[in-house]
């Protein structure tokens, strides 16, 4: 078994725990991130996803199960981990995966989805890249360009399918069904039994963020059911 066997092997059936905050957060420190991703790894998750360059040192130095890396670019369009450049400086950092963009849009420096996948993998053949998706259509078209793992990260936010309240079961249960790669459910899973429902679904792993480590959006949940 390869190196990236026995990553895809780790994540199978487990929980990614996405380890993020949001500009202008107290909660938006290295340091902190670090040691969410720590209590994650206590907790029993088979990876972390964080963002950010700094974050990233910081997990790597302090966990040893597999890490997603991203960086974001800007909040719009083409932004998550966008360009070759961006690609390589996440996968130098020594993280298994880097997560990119899985959509058909433009990307910023011209390259085409495939073109950058290959340029990653040949300076860093190790390192496994998961396709943020946003469709049925973005997910067969990342699986053609070389992507090992198929994430519904994106479903909702890309203009091609509408917010669904919840996890976007439709497009997980289509994805797996396709078998033409590893999918990641994510994307508004919020509860364990919604975590466990898409894993019933077919999906290869599951990652949750906000649920877990958004302090923020969890006080707002009850806050505002105490209001109702």
């Amino acid at each position: 078994m390869t190196s990236t066997d026995t990553v895809l092997h780790s994540l199978k059936g487990g929980l990614v725990v996405s380890c993020q905050a949001y500009p202008g957060e107290p909660m938006l420190d290295p340091r902190t991130m670090t040691q969410i991703a720590q209590a994650a790894e206590t907790g029993g998750a088979a990876a972390v996803r964080g963002k950010g360059i700094d974050d990233l040192r910081g997990m790597r130095e302090a966990v040893s199960i597999p890490i997603i890396g991203i960086v974001k670019v800007g909040d719009e369009g083409v932004y998550i981990t966008p360009t070759l450049t961006d690609c390589l400086a996440v996968a130098a950092i020594g993280v298994e995966i880097v997560a990119l963009d899985g959509t058909r849009r433009p990307r910023p420096d011209g390259l085409s989805l495939a073109e950058t996948i290959d340029g990653l993998k040949q300076e860093y053949p190790e390192v496994l890249v998961m396709a943020d998706c946003g469709s049925l259509g973005d997910i067969e078209a990342a699986a053609a360009a070389g992507a090992d793992i198929l994430g519904t990260t994106l479903a909702g936010y890309s203009g091609e399918r509408r917010k669904t309240p919840g996890p976007d079961y439709e497009l997980i249960a289509e994805a797996v069904a396709l078998g033409v790669g590893p999918v990641l459910a994510e994307g508004r899973i919020h509860t364990p039994q919604q975590a466990a429902n898409a894993l019933a679904q077919g999906a290869w792993t599951v990652c949750v963020g906000t649920a877990i480590t958004h302090p923020a959006s969890i006080t707002s949940w009850f806050v505002e059911a105490l209001r109702a």
